[in-house]
């Protein structure tokens, strides 16, 4: 069943909504018929979102923020009030950061930036954001996680550290919100060909390494997280919440 226009009146916000899985979220959620939301901290990239959206006929409106700062998504909240009202029926928490490098290596600052980025902001935009969401029986809360949740690399401490905290706090959220009609989903992709592995892709040699370990031979697409994401935001998928999907090309099964 196509998807087109089953958001229709629902106002959705996306962090990290200016490149790769964010945006093709974001774009998604939009073609669905949500208003949406664009959070980021490149106004460049986001005001190039946000016409692509426009031109086809959606909504969407740029906020600038750093979601890892308590007194920005304060502001933000305010922003978004302002411009939405009220409501916000779908909150995506999808900005983050990787550093590659081994543990005795990190800066404790460094170490810092990965958790307050990718975890940290999830606590902050859930804090402020969810009291705008109850009331309605309705309501979805999408934290990308990663297949890093899962199983993890050499250099990958602080960014599999942060994901994996994440799913603990998919499952207490999502039984506190469960009364509410409020769903909270993990959506954990493999390798998908995006900015953020751009060290990776950029690396014939290691590019085919990773590669060569999914079973179904390719890397993922942003299209493919962003249909994932929009199923899950519409009525019938209300009973799914409190746990994570993977979606990675069969990498954790093995």
């Amino acid at each position: 069943m196509s998807t087109s226009t089953r958001l229709q009146g629902r106002t959705a916000l996306v962090t990290g909504a200016s490149r790769g899985l964010g945006r093709a979220i974001a774009e998604a959620l939009a073609d669905a018929g949500a208003a949406v939301a664009l959070v980021a901290r490149d106004a460049e990239r986001l005001a190039t979102v946000a016409e692509g959206i426009r031109a086809r006929g959606g909504r969407a409106e740029v906020f600038i923020a750093n979601v890892s700062d308590e007194a920005s998504v304060k502001g933000l909240a305010r922003e978004v009030q302002s411009r939405f009202g009220d409501r916000l029926d779908i909150l995506v928490n999808n900005a983050g950061i990787n550093l590659r490098k081994p543990l005795v290596d990190f800066s404790l600052t460094e170490w810092r930036s990965v958790l307050d980025t990718n975890l940290t902001s999830v606590f902050l935009m859930c804090r402020e954001f969810v009291p705008r969401m109850t009331g309605r029986g309705y309501g979805r809360i999408l934290n990308l996680t990663s297949m890093l949740s899962h199983v993890s690399l050499p250099g990958r401490t602080a960014y599999s550290s942060s994901k994996t905290a994440l799913l603990g706090l998919n499952r207490a959220l999502a039984l506190e919100l469960a009364p509410e009609g409020i769903t909270v989903v993990g959506i954990s992709p493999g390798v998908c060909d995006t900015e953020i592995n751009a060290p990776l892709m950029q690396n014939p040699e290691l590019r085919e390494q990773f590669r060569s370990r999914i079973p179904v031979g390719r890397f993922g697409q942003p299209s493919e997280i962003a249909a994932l994401a929009v199923h899950l935001c519409l009525e019938e998928s209300g009973f799914i919440t409190g746990t994570d999907i993977v979606i990675d090309g069969g990498w954790t099964a093995q």
